[in-house]
């Protein structure tokens, strides 16, 4: 299976959906390598206790391993633009390209608030790809806090 950003994003949404039944905020993320999905969740912040919980350092953990390795490369999906926790894990991890659905203007550490993805203080660099699915990861995302407000 090549690198299908539509089909991948489509396992990191209903990773989200799955989230969202389970009263966390409705994000999932799959880590794809060796032409295949090597690992999925979704948030579980909320569930654990643990301000880590977020889709992308789940899906971190597992891949590692899976792999046995730190440093996985790789390709990690993720729904909403991830936040500066979830962009330093994915350079510590040598991600390789990260693909996202909905971009995050107040914390998204892939280009939009921050750009860590590029950064020149940083030893790593990771190729990103944002807007796949972009209107149906918001979508989740606005929904999600309109039924909270």
């Amino acid at each position: 299976m090549e690198i299908d950003p539509q089909a991948l994003m489509k396992l990191a949404y209903d990773q989200a959906t799955i989230s969202e039944s389970n009263g966390e905020v409705p994000v999932g993320a799959v880590y794809f390598d060796d032409n295949e999905v090597i690992a999925e969740s979704g948030n579980v912040s909320i569930a654990n206790h643990d301000p880590t919980g977020h889709a992308e350092i789940i899906v971190l953990r597992k891949a590692a391993k899976v792999k046995k390795n730190h440093r996985i490369g790789g390709t990690l999906v993720v729904t909403l633009e991830p936040c500066v926790m979830c962009m330093g894990a994915m350079i510590q991890a040598r991600i390789e390209t990260l693909i996202f659905g909905a971009f995050d203007p107040r914390s998204g550490a892939a280009g939009s608030a921050f750009d860590l993805a590029n950064s020149s203080m940083l030893n790593h660099k990771i190729n990103v790809l944002g807007g796949v699915m972009e209107n149906e990861c918001k979508a989740l995302m606005q929904n999600f806090f309109k039924l909270r407000r």
